[in-house]
């Protein structure tokens, strides 16, 4: 994973976490939660992505 990736990542968060806290400031609880669950499988999803590289590149190296 490089720094792009990693910067991406924190991006979602940082965003997931502000508007979670508006959202909360103003009594939308549960838009609070759904933009929370979201954020966490849009990066679920990327490390995911990631993971099966990575994988792939180590099937590659030990010719599996």
């Amino acid at each position: 994973m490089d720094l792009v990736e990693v910067l991406k990542i924190v991006g979602i968060a940082m965003i997931v976490a502000v508007s979670c806290q508006i959202l909360n400031k103003y009594g939308r609880e549960e838009q609070a939660s759904l933009v929370s669950a979201s954020g966490i499988i849009i990066v679920v999803f990327m490390i995911v992505s990631q993971f099966s590289s990575l994988i792939i590149e180590i099937k590659n190296t030990f010719g599996l």
